[in-house]
């Protein structure tokens, strides 16, 4: 199972469930010690209005004009100084922002495989 990772933005930030199967993509909050269980599930299929997958330049630009300065240096660590994409040896991670249906939005990063079945979702 993939996780994906919201760093800033509407939703709890923190380490959420990504489940792709068929022609769902799922992401669910992940049970920790520090958050417990809150029921919160989103279907990227039907949740979600848009993706953006975010290079180094648009993490920046975000970061600037959407109040996400310190979520974009979070990001901006691992992804910085590559330019997006690449993560260590043959993990791949990407760096992306969702606009919801509802108005909210998060900034997120998950991997490659992750990101297929969220394009796949929405496409």
């Amino acid at each position: 199972m993939s996780k994906i990772k919201v760093v800033a933005g509407d939703l709890d930030h923190g380490t959420w469930d990504f489940n792709g199967m068929f022609d769902s993509a799922l992401m669910t909050r992940a049970s920790t010690k520090a958050h417990m269980w809150k029921g919160e599930t989103y279907n990227f299929a039907t949740d979600i209005e848009n993706v953006e997958l975010l290079d180094e330049e648009k993490v920046k630009k975000l970061a600037g004009t959407a109040g996400w300065g310190v979520a974009g240096a979070v990001l901006l660590g691992p992804l910085g100084a590559i330019g997006g994409i690449l993560l260590g040896g043959n993990k791949k991670a990407v760096a992306f922002a969702a606009y919801m249906k509802d108005g909210k939005k998060f900034m997120a990063t998950t991997d490659s495989k992750a990101w297929k079945k969220i394009m796949a979702a929405k496409f």
